[in-house]
């Protein structure tokens, strides 16, 4: 319950509102954290004001009366408010009912924007649509202002509730605060000077000024890297104590192996699976992330890795995000390992939410093939999401391999770990997205980390250019002179709407106007709404050279391979990340072609113009992320939000706070390992997806 009056019906109606935002209780309202704020606390005379500024005034009302629309005029509520520096016009459109709530001589805080009236040869300036808040005195204090003349909050909201109820409700639970325990160690928060938690909701909610805003803002950051910490040491500990399968190295068998290739491995791969296979050597279960730029060949190091686990006889899952890469990455392990499935030495499986195959049978029977995986043997199983449904069952999972890691939650890839009960698999994570280092300290320090930042040879830089509007004709010239030369072109279009989540109108549009551009040409069309048959149709007939262009929404961001696509047109490319960008123009570039990447942008923005100036003069991935991340963001690096990578809200990625919350979280975990001392520390990293396996 979060109001004492059952039989209020407003109070009711209010807290079944808040109920929907998931706030049930006066510690989840005062825990609601604001989105964002909007600072009104520099409080004016009415004669400093300028036209066009945000500004907040305390002032008197003298008249204030209701406008009727009549003659196609908008209804309204106009007023005349004082100081004793000046009157200043005060109107509210659509809102007349304003009148009923303010009286000549009540005394208000206005927020707004100042704009120029101009009626004929009158002008005047006039505040429009102001938030308002009435003053009122307790006592001989400072007059209460929770709307206007202040930092003040703004929420996330949903359903009926308004904001101003929202900043009411939040500010009478406020009076309760002191009911919030403290859970950070006394020593803790007088060592590094962290304001008490009742004194951070506090702030956090109303700051008295800009200083404890901040205060309050460095203690919840510090604390989310900190649990971050504690969590990931923990969970190394824990992972140290599980027992896997010892993969002894085999040299001759990984030697006869790249032999086979067609290409040399480079310095950054070799590096890396030596890491991999020395881990894997170990009895206690391996976690390493495998990071490297697009193209840069994670694959092949992972696919070396598997041929060590299966050639003891062993069960190897390959999981991926998409139905499309793990059609790609089975085609490639099919391609890899041809000698070995022929041999009947391991059957490759392919397991999506449509799709079953073995060795090259895509048209292989469903619940055989599962049967066939419970079983267990020398099996190379590659799939999407539907390996973690309760019907697949693993019998001996040596290795577990998961691409683009970010796009699985901890529990999900839990349900595979567990599943050899008291042998636990070695786990490889892949990422095309660097990790920058703060993240790194802050986030993955249960993890090993293996960098492949070459490129194999042969492999050019790709051209990047921003393109304004009147460069769009010349760039569909050269985009035809490609196709002419016998190249494909990629085209990416951003979402336009939010209720357009997958972005099928933008790459809609795109497609019917690019047909009218090209009439001549075969474009295609690929975006998350399409059946997955029809997607993989369409990316095998752009696979085969039968289409010239491809339109497609960011579906077409990871893992796709088309080697003879030498151009990326991304459309609307201001409302992508850097390092999304990035991963869009890794699409091309995949064979000995000159490539391209060409960025349309109507946004005239100098920042905008910028920002994707420097883009295209930066070609390395680790460099881009670092950037995305002081600009932008975790949750723009990745794309989208994931378990465990929305966690910071208030952390701002600053070295020294990752390194100062590790030692601490070191001491603790030190002299208390099981947190028996900390219960509550305890119970809130439990709570949180703070580390990413």
């Amino acid at each position: 319950m979060i109001f004492e009056n059952t039989a209020n019906k407003t109070e009711q109606k209010l807290e079944k509102e808040l109920g929907r935002l998931g706030i049930k209780t006066t510690p989840d309202l005062l825990f609601y954290f604001p989105a964002r704020y909007e600072d009104f606390s520099n409080v004016l005379k009415i004669s400093e004001i300028r036209q066009g500024e945000q500004i907040s005034i305390k002032a008197r009302v003298t008249q204030i009366k209701a406008v009727n629309a009549f003659y196609g005029r908008i209804n309204r509520a106009e007023a005349i408010v004082s100081d004793q520096s000046g009157s200043l016009m005060v109107v509210w459109f659509n809102q007349s009912y304003i009148s009923k709530y303010l009286n000549d001589g009540d005394e208000v805080f206005l927020a707004g924007t100042v704009r120029l009236y101009q009626k004929g040869k009158v002008s005047m300036l006039q505040l429009q649509n102001p938030v308002w808040e009435k003053v009122v005195h307790i006592d001989d204090f400072d007059p209460i202002s929770i709307h206007t003349g202040r930092i003040i909050p703004i929420y996330k909201l949903g359903g009926a509730i308004s904001l101003r109820n929202m900043r009411t409700c939040v500010y009478q639970a406020l009076q309760k605060v002191s009911s919030i325990k403290e859970y950070l160690p006394e020593e803790m928060l007088s060592e590094i000077n962290l304001l008490n938690i009742q004194e951070t909701i506090r702030n956090l909610h109303f700051p008295e000024n800009n200083e404890l805003f901040v205060k309050a803002k460095y203690r919840m950051g510090f604390e989310e890297v900190f649990y971050a910490q504690l969590a990931v040491i923990k969970h190394r500990a824990e992972l140290e104590a599980e027992k896997a399968t010892p993969i002894p190295f085999d040299k001759e068998l990984i030697q006869n192996f790249i032999q086979t290739l067609p290409w040399e491995l480079t310095m950054d791969q070799k590096k890396a699976t030596w890491d991999i296979l020395k881990d894997m050597q170990k009895t206690t279960p391996m976690n390493r992330l495998l990071e490297g730029d697009v193209g840069s060949g994670k694959t092949l190091v992972a696919f070396i890795s598997a041929l060590q686990a299966l050639s003891l006889g062993h069960q190897v899952v390959l999981l991926c995000p998409t139905e499309i890469l793990a059609q790609q990455h089975y085609n490639s392990a099919l391609k890899y390992f041809k000698e070995q499935y022929t041999q009947k030495k391991l059957s490759i499986m392919l397991l999506t939410g449509k799709k079953a195959g073995i060795n090259g049978n895509n048209k292989a029977n469903r619940k055989e093939l599962i049967a066939e995986i419970k079983h267990g043997g020398p099996q190379l199983v590659i799939a999407t999401h539907a390996a973690l449904q309760t019907s697949v069952e693993f019998k001996n999972i040596a290795l577990l391999i998961i691409d683009e890691q970010h796009r699985f939650g901890v529990r999900q890839r839990a349900h595979l770990q567990q599943q050899s009960k008291e042998i636990y698999p070695h786990l490889l994570s892949m990422s095309a997205t660097p990790i920058p280092r703060t993240l790194k300290l802050s986030l993955f320090g249960d993890l090993e980390i293996s960098q492949i930042k070459q490129m194999p040879k042969g492999r050019k830089i790709i051209k990047t250019k921003v393109v304004n509007q009147t460069e769009r004709p010349d760039a569909y010239v050269f985009v035809l002179k490609q196709i002419t030369l016998g190249r494909q072109v990629f085209v990416v279009t951003p979402l336009i709407e939010e209720s357009d989540k997958l972005g099928v109108k933008s790459a809609t549009q795109e497609h019917q106007a690019l047909q009218k551009i090209f009439p001549k040409l075969k474009i295609g069309l690929l975006h998350g709404k399409m059946k997955t048959t029809e997607k993989e149709t369409v990316m095998q007939s752009f696979l085969n050279k039968e289409l010239n262009i491809l339109v497609s929404t960011s579906v077409i961001e990871v893992g796709v391979d088309v080697p003879n696509a030498s151009v990326m047109i991304i459309e609307g490319a201001e409302r992508f990340g850097l390092a999304q960008l990035h991963q869009f123009r890794g699409r091309v570039g995949r064979s000995e072609h000159q490539s391209y990447c060409l960025l349309f942008s109507d946004n005239e923005s100098e920042r905008v113009r910028l920002r994707l100036k420097n883009f295209s003069e930066i070609s390395d991935g680790f460099e881009l992320a670092e950037i995305d991340l002081k600009t932008r963001g975790f949750g723009n690096i990745f794309g989208e939000e994931q378990s465990g990578f929305a966690y910071f809200k208030f952390y701002d990625y600053d070295p020294q706070t990752a390194k100062l919350a590790q030692t601490w979280a070191k001491n603790i975990y030190t002299k208390d390992p099981d947190l028996k001392k900390h219960p509550e520390i305890l119970k809130l990293i439990n709570e949180q997806i703070v580390h990413l396996e």
